[in-house]
């Protein structure tokens, strides 16, 4: 065999970077679409009838279908089985399907239609704490039928999320791993700062011009240039699977269905999953709410809360590479989780203890900012050193599972915990149905607990790693 064809594509570093640029247009296009209604709570309650309950089930729903029917645990078992080229494709389809589904809800064509009255007789379950659907009787029509897409939507991006995992292992594996992960991960970010604050401005100003669903449009066709995106990206990787075949690169044991069992018994991983579950808990369902509550604290308009809340995502993009390049390099996983356990903690205690007190209409906002700042290095930390960590502990063959696995027991969370918080927000709020006058100090309580939790785990994880040796504070590159 000539060494040109046991050169691996991989092995340059225009084409590895090329297929990251690929993925991450993707996921940055999900992000975008995932919190494209976050700045727009305060709106969809006086235009649409969504209470915070509503909200809080709408929010819920995206890992709604991920979770009770296990449509992670299935997408692992597809990447394991398909690969990455089929799945990424597919992902991507169910995306677009989910969104213009999730559009059409909250369009002016909804309202009116036959749609709507179907919506209104559907799933009208009590308002009780054993309903873990994402309906109950009372919710606006627009809301139930949001759900149902979003939670499409959903089965999309979650699949998407362990398929550009699993993807990145595939190109970088050996080489600068967490740093591409990191950067994948602070693009995603920039999409969730160009959100805050876009939306609003899509959307339009009341009474001269607003239409929510604006916003929705926009992010779906965005969702349809992510698709072509996995589509190109395709072609490299059948190219790449093409040469590693050829070479013997890749693993003859194929992936059986009960590996799934080494997965669930392994207390190591048992903790990775955990501390993803207890971060992503304490950050996604916060996005969903942190404009209302700036709103609610500051009083300020979505716009001028979209711009504080702004410095979270890129704050967090611009930290992430770096801390991905140092982890490559130097190691310290581990520990890096440490770190961003007591910075989630001090910032959300912040949140809820330090802001509302604060009465300086110069002092409130620069407490905001820093609190924001702080919290973008504490998400920094997290994708940057957790998920380069997941290839020590489980063998290559059923990696797709493993990452399937976290974001199944990650999307637990996901699901409750904007629902608690919808439902905290309501409970220590009686008789308040101006969305301007919430009081947040005890959903950031919720919150600030999670990064104790998350504590405790990290320190668990730095002492069972230095116990058994898995290398979760060895450098990623291997030279």
């Amino acid at each position: 065999m000539n060494e040109k064809a046991t050169t691996l594509l991989k092995e340059s570093k225009t084409a590895r970077w090329t297929a990251l640029i690929l993925l991450s247009a993707a996921m940055f296009f999900g992000y975008i679409f995932m919190d494209i209604l976050s700045p727009l709570q305060e709106i969809l309650q006086t235009h649409r009838g969504w209470t915070p309950d509503a909200y809080g089930r709408y929010a819920g729903s995206e890992t709604f279908l991920n979770v009770f029917v296990f449509f992670l645990i299935i997408a692992g078992i597809i990447l394991d089985k398909m690969g990455v080229r089929f799945t990424a494709i597919l992902s991507g389809a169910v995306m677009v399907f989910g969104a213009s589904i999730n559009y059409y809800a909250v369009s002016e064509a909804f309202i009116g239609s036959g749609a709507e009255s179907f919506m209104n007789n559907f799933m009208n379950l009590p308002l009780k704490w054993w309903n873990i659907t994402p309906f109950y009787d009372g919710m606006a029509a627009s809301a139930k039928l949001s759900a149902i897409g979003f939670m499409l939507f959903g089965c999309g991006v979650e699949m998407a999320g362990i398929t550009v995992s699993r993807g990145i292992v595939k190109w970088f594996k050996g080489k600068e791993l967490a740093l591409a992960m990191g950067i994948e991960m602070a693009i995603a970010r920039v999409g969730v700062a160009v959100v805050m604050i876009g939306s609003p401005l899509v959307a339009g100003k009341a009474g001269v011009n607003l239409d929510v669903s604006r916003p929705v449009l926009f992010a779906t066709i965005l969702l349809l240039v992510g698709l072509i995106s996995f589509i190109v990206y395709g072609f490299m990787d059948k190219k790449l699977e093409q040469q590693m075949g050829e070479s013997g690169e890749e693993p003859d044991d194929p992936f059986k269905l009960s590996d799934l069992g080494k997965l669930f018994t392994s207390k190591v991983f048992l903790i990775i999953a955990g501390l993803c579950v207890l971060y992503y808990s304490a950050i996604f369902p916060f996005q969903k709410y942190a404009i209302n509550m700036l709103q609610c604290n500051l009083g300020y308009t979505a716009e001028q809360a979209g711009r504080v809340f702004f410095v979270f995502p890129l704050g967090a993009a611009a930290i992430t590479p770096f801390l991905g390049n140092f982890l490559d390099r130097k190691g310290k996983g581990a520990t890096m989780l440490i770190y961003g356990a007591i910075l989630m903690i001090l910032c959300h205690l912040t949140f809820a203890l330090v802001l509302p007190s604060i009465t300086s209409e110069i002092v409130a906002p620069l407490v905001a900012y820093t609190a924001i700042i702080v919290l973008g290095i504490s998400f920094s930390l997290v994708p940057a050193s957790l998920w380069p960590s997941v290839p020590k502990l489980v063998e290559n063959r059923f990696l797709g599972s493993a990452y399937a696995v976290i974001f199944w027991i990650q999307n637990i969370g996901l699901y409750l915990f904007p629902i608690i918080i919808g439902s905290t927000l309501r409970s220590t709020n009686p008789g308040i149905d101006n969305p301007l006058e919430y009081n947040y100090t005890a959903p950031m309580l919720v919150f600030a607990s999670l990064g104790v939790l998350a504590l405790i785990l990290g320190i668990w994880l730095k002492h069972i790693d230095k116990k058994h040796g898995y290398g979760l504070e060895l450098p990623n590159k291997v030279d």
